[in-house]
């Protein structure tokens, strides 16, 4: 078979396969964000990792490393691309409803929108897709080069992370419960404004391991609070 399946390489087919999960919930019948949303967020579990993992092999050959570079940015554009689009349509095309406690009911329903919001909404999300799709191919060309002279990693990241949807679009559905509003304009102008800087010509510095575990903190947190809402709220 082509391709490679150690170790190095579990952690990313791991996070392709949960982002296609999510996309499939997404926009199945009514559609569910809110699960979407938690296979997003182990999408940035599993992206997390990856590269950690792919490094402790030492014995790589450099068709192994480019093989990593190129499929781990394949599976960003589904899970952070994709997947935050498709969450954002069905967040449309649903409402939430819900009484307080102790008798909490928390449920779906259709909900219609106008012809030019369902347009502009698409159109955002396509945006939104073919801008992590520009950062991921251009961030490909940038380390195929750092590989090819020096070897060694940059301090900063060229454009905004797409791995940064794990945690921003997730506070943004958390907000949407909390509050029982219709948060679907924020989440379109959040598309909007990450998809730009996606493509900006900014630097943001890379995180550091306790960077990296504050945010695997705060992403557990946004985790559990969604499932605990399908634990112990009643459906239907």
């Amino acid at each position: 078979m082509i391709g490679f399946y150690d170790y190095t390489v579990i952690l990313t087919y791991l996070s392709m396969i949960s982002a296609t999960c999510g996309i499939i919930f997404c926009l199945n019948n009514i559609g569910h964000p809110y699960i979407g949303m938690l296979f997003l967020l182990l999408c940035g579990l599993c992206d997390a990792f990856d590269g950690k993992v792919a490094r402790t092999k030492k014995n790589r050959t450099e068709r192994m490393k480019k093989f990593g570079i190129q499929i781990d940015s394949l599976s960003d554009l589904i899970a952070f691309g994709v997947l935050p689009a498709c969450i954002g349509i069905a967040m449309m095309r649903s409402s939430i409803y819900y009484e307080t406690l102790p008798n909490t009911i928390f449920f779906l329903k259709i909900t219609e929108r106008a012809l030019g919001v369902k347009i502009a909404f698409t159109v955002t999300a396509t945006f939104y897709t073919l801008a992590a799709l520009i950062r991921l191919a251009y961030f490909n060309v940038l380390e195929e080069e750092r590989q090819e002279s020096d070897g060694s990693a940059g301090k900063f990241f060229h454009g905004l992370p797409v791995t940064s949807a794990a945690l921003v679009f997730p506070t943004v559905l958390l907000c949407h419960i909390v509050f029982s509003m219709d948060f679907t304009f924020l989440y379109s102008l959040l598309m909007v404004v990450m998809g730009i800087l996606f493509i900006s010509d900014i630097r943001v510095k890379k995180p550091t391991t306790k960077d990296v575990f504050v945010m695997i903190a705060f992403g557990a947190v946004e985790a559990i609070v969604l499932g605990l809402i399908f634990i112990f709220l009643k459906n239907r």
